[in-house]
Parts: C-alpha cells; sequence; structure tokens
C-alpha cells in the first residue's frame, strides 16, 4: 500500500482529544497528519506505511511499550525526527526522552503557538 501524500505529519498520543487537538492545529497550519496512534506498535506500523517528515510523539501511551521505546524504532528504521510532547516535567522523564534522537520537546498542555515554533524550527 503506498502512501496518501507525501510531507505528513503522525499524531501519536493515547488521549483522543489531544491527538485531535494536536491534528486540528497541523492541519491549520497547513501540514497534513498522516494518522494517529495510541500505542508504540500502532505508531510503528503507521510510521512504515506513510514514512512522515514528522511525528509528535507522547511520552506515556497504551500498552506496555511507551513512545520513547516507538520514536527509537522508528528512528532506527527511517531517521524520522520526533518531536517529544509530556505532561510530565520529572527528570526521570526528561532523561527517557534523551534516550532517544529528540528534534524537541513540548510539556502539555500545547498552545498553537509553542507547537508552530517548534515544528517550523524543527522542520527548518
Amino acid at each position: 500500500m503506498m502512501p496518501e501524500r507525501e510531507g505528513c505529519v503522525l499524531v501519536v498520543d493515547d488521549e483522543a482529544l489531544i491527538a485531535l487537538s494536536l491534528s486540528d492545529m497541523l492541519e491549520e497550519m497547513g501540514l497534513p497528519v498522516c494518522g494517529t496512534a495510541a500505542t508504540a506498535r500502532r505508531a510503528i506500523e503507521l510510521a512504515d506505511l506513510h514514512r512522515p517528515v514528522l511525528i509528535l510523539m507522547d511520552v506515556r501511551l497504551k500498552g506496555t511499550e511507551d513512545g520513547v521505546h516507538a520514536a527509537l524504532e522508528i528512528h532506527r528504521r527511517h531517521g524520522t525526527p520526533v518531536i517529544f510532547i509530556t505532561g510530565s516535567r520529572e527528570q526521570e522523564t526528561i532523561d527517557r526522552i534523551h534516550q532517544d534522537h529528540p528534534a524537541g520537546l513540548l510539556i502539555k498542555p500545547i498552545l498553537p503557538k509553542h507547537l508552530k515554533a517548534e515544528v517550523e524550527r524543527v522542520l527548518g
């Protein structure tokens, strides 16, 4: 199956309302969203299918694997930049994020202007 479009963004968050909100913000910026995922496994599947130019990745996901696990696997396969999203300011969480190659980090709640600035910085 071919990806639907080039230059899309994958949104990974276990909370459907947050994933929808982030997707809406991205689309208002003119960035198509190629999918949303609530688990690490689904995030990896969608990244393989669509080859997004960017991933917004929550750290805590449904299932046994977290967003850092998914990001490490996706980075290994595709090198896709990941902006991590977390509601936690705990050092343990921040350290876990830095096990990967984070392109950026946003702390919830995410305002559209902060998302736009971070996406523009990462995508250049």
